[in-house]
């Protein structure tokens, strides 16, 4: 099972025939751009590739009416000013003589990267299309958008596939208000949008793009909007949305398929957008989405007018469905104000509908922002002196930006797994490597000295894998790895792994440690490691570097855990090494194991270091691999909510930790506790 890439050039047929500033910027070279960037990269030819088919009227008819689909058809036959005249009658949009096949070709490779999908052909996948979707509704063309190709994915996913459970993920910078009409009232499909908002002066100017929009009928808490009431939101933005917001929900509602509205005007540089997320958070974005649905994602490409933004962001999300690492990311990871009460406000609109919320303590706090203006401002157009003079500085900083990013092509070993005493029954994923080497004798004496338990021979040998893999991992070779070790040795172990990542070249180590493993008496808060326990002993004097807490008792205490408190700490963090340490009855099942490994790939960039009790079972050894090696966790199985008890452990926890590490917030500071009044426009 593979990454789809599904495309077809005569996509690139349609363009504009007339003058319009507005819709000049959805344009051919769009598509090419990134094709080009995905074929430099050697990211193509790793992909199977796959090329559209037309969708067929009886699909289109999934979500558009007889009467539109008629329409457009009849597009084919008129000339340039008939084509300029009913342009004119919708909102930013533009009819070419070629709009109708190119509409029905990218419908068609979204309906065939599903069905590739779900008939296992493949493991996920992207259609590069054009045009556009997701502002199209059942009889109306609408911002550059046609026919609404994920929408119909969806229904199409539903009827020929019989799946119950649909999450639509929509991180294009405008709200996706044709998909959102489509599905309000349908609780069989979660749609998620983020989107340029600013208090509803930006377009489409919708009240019902805001946060309280959640929804109608049978679908109340099925639509989920997280509106941006500021520009220049960045990478600690998107991803205090995704762990906050959406991957509660998402692992609470436990899709069957993840489609993703891919627009990438939402990147730095987008004349669009004006956000500033760098092309690497999209890998992030999309690692994190394939912990969900046994990683069948779905990417369909909306927006993105920058073409080496663009770019540079589409061979970042394929890359990560490939499974290859993420590379870490950049610049500080603390969330505007802005941002923590849009996060605030779309929490606290959700919260009566979702259990995963009610615990976290999501109190009816409405933001001032959530309240709409008189009247619609005139928007600062991509076109006009105003951008233009406000761009130029962000536009140098991407182009410095673009020339630091790594695409570096995967490590010579992804993932490498080094045991004491290899189990027949071990099954390794296709190129995970079995590791026998071990470090130099005089090494593994010099860092075994302090520590009676590892004196014993067969704790010295595993001591040398566990070495030999690290400088691997550190030098680069190794992207991440597994290593065994005799369960009397296992804190000690975990002692000189920390100490050589530290004096090895690792600047940020972060340590999670499952189970009684206590932490090394002679480690300094001095700011280069962080010490994160679960299910451990009670620090006897907790400090910002080290973290304990009771290893929660439910699916959901579990992942509440892990999404309120072990992944905002690692991004604030930012390790450049990560080591996992499951410890002798750590208490986790395979899956959790698995899941908490998977997530952490992100952090550091895939650099993690698992290191597990040689008498752990084949299987959980072939689970951790192949989720290092970028292959989904298994489910967790049915969601339960938290105890109590875990609950106010975890929340105890959050508040002293939240002045040090940002990405713990999830409400502006004026916010906590306080109820506000609606006030509607």
């Amino acid at each position: 099972m593979g990454t789809a890439l599904v495309y077809h050039e005569d996509m690139t047929a349609a363009r504009l025939l007339w003058e319009d500033p507005e819709c000049e910027i959805e344009c051919p070279q769009r598509l090419t751009a990134a094709l080009e960037g995905l074929q430099q990269r050697g990211l193509e030819q790793r992909c199977l590739r796959l090329v559209a088919r037309e969708a067929s009227e009886a699909e289109l008819g999934l979500v558009h009416s007889p009467e539109y689909v008629a329409l457009l058809r009849g597009t084919q036959a008129l000339g340039t000013q008939e084509l300029q005249a009913l342009s004119g009658q919708y909102d930013a949009v533009y009819f070419h003589p070629r709009t109708f096949h190119c509409a029905r070709l990218a419908v068609g490779a979204a309906l065939q990267l599903v069905d590739a999908v779900m008939t296992g052909a493949v493991r996920n996948g992207l259609a590069l299309v054009r045009p556009p979707g997701h502002h199209s509704q059942r009889a109306a063309a609408n911002g550059f958008c046609v026919f609404n190709s994920v929408a119909i994915a969806a229904r199409h996913a539903k009827q020929k596939h019989g799946l119950h459970r649909v999450l639509i993920v929509d991180w294009d910078v405008h709200h996706g208000q044709g998909t959102q009409y489509i599905f309000e009232d349908d609780p069989s499909v979660l749609y998620f949008s983020w989107h340029r908002y600013e208090h509803r002066r930006f377009w489409p100017y919708l009240r019902e793009s805001d946060a309280d929009a959640v929804g109608q009928g049978q679908g109340l808490g099925f639509t989920v909007n997280l509106p941006w009431n500021q520009v220049g939101m960045g990478n600690a933005d998107y991803m205090a949305a995704f762990l906050h917001v959406l991957l509660p929900l998402a692992f609470e509602f436990d899709p069957e398929l993840v489609l993703v509205s891919a627009g990438f005007d939402s990147a730095i540089g987008d004349p669009e957008g004006q956000m500033q997320a760098t092309p690497e958070c999209f890998a992030h974005l999309t690692q994190l989405l394939q912990v969900l649905a046994d990683g069948r994602v779905c990417a369909v490409l909306e927006g993105g007018y920058h073409l080496e933004s663009l770019s540079q962001s589409v061979c970042m999300m394929v890359q990560a469905l490939l499974g290859d690492p993420a590379p870490p990311l950049s610049g500080p990871m603390v969330p505007h104000g802005s941002a923590l009460e849009s996060i605030q406000s779309v929490r606290a609109a959700q919260a009566p509908y979702w259990m995963s919320l009610q615990q976290q303590g999501a109190a009816p706090v409405l933001s001032p922002s959530t309240c709409s203006p008189e009247g619609k401002p005139s928007p600062l157009l991509p076109w006009g002196p105003e951008f233009k003079a406000a761009a130029t500085q962000t536009m140098a900083a991407l182009s410095s930006l673009l020339d630091k990013l790594c695409l570096n092509p995967t490590p010579p070993v992804r993932t490498a797994v080094a045991l004491t005493a290899p189990d027949a029954a071990l099954v390794l994923p296709p190129g995970v490597l079995c590791q026998e080497r071990s470090a130099l004798p005089e090494e593994m004496q010099a860092w075994a000295r302090p520590h009676k338990a590892l004196a014993q021979d067969k704790a010295l040998t595993a001591l040398g894998k566990v070495l030999y893999l690290l400088d691997r991992l550190l030098d680069g070779q190794v992207s991440s790895g597994i290593a065994a070790t005799p369960a009397p040795a296992t804190a000690a172990t975990l002692d000189v792994a920390i100490r050589c990542g530290l004096s090895h070249g690792a600047q940020r180590l972060l340590c999670v440690a499952v189970g009684q493993l206590d932490r090394p008496p002679d480690l300094t808060d001095d700011g280069r490691n962080l010490w994160l326990n679960i299910g451990g002993k009670e620090a006897a004097a907790p400090s910002t570097f080290h973290v304990c807490v009771p290893l929660p008792g439910t699916t959901g205490g579990f992942l509440n855990c892990v999404l309120a408190l072990v992944l905002p700490l690692a991004y604030s963090f930012q390790p450049d090494l990560v080591l996992v340490a499951l410890g002798p009855a750590h208490g986790l099942r395979d899956p959790q194991a698995a899941l908490l490994t998977a997530l952490l790939r992100g952090p550091a960039g895939g650099r993690v270091l698992a290191l597990i009790d040689e008498e752990s079972t084949p299987q959980l050894v072939g689970v951790l691999a192949r989720v290092l090696h970028g292959e989904a966790p298994p489910s967790l199985g049915p969601f339960s909510m938290a105890s109590p008890e875990d609950m106010q452990a975890l929340m105890r926890l959050r508040g002293p930790l939240e002045p040090q590490w940002k990405m713990l917030q999830v409400a502006g500071e004026a916010g906590v506790g306080v109820v506000r009044l609606r006030v509607s426009a």
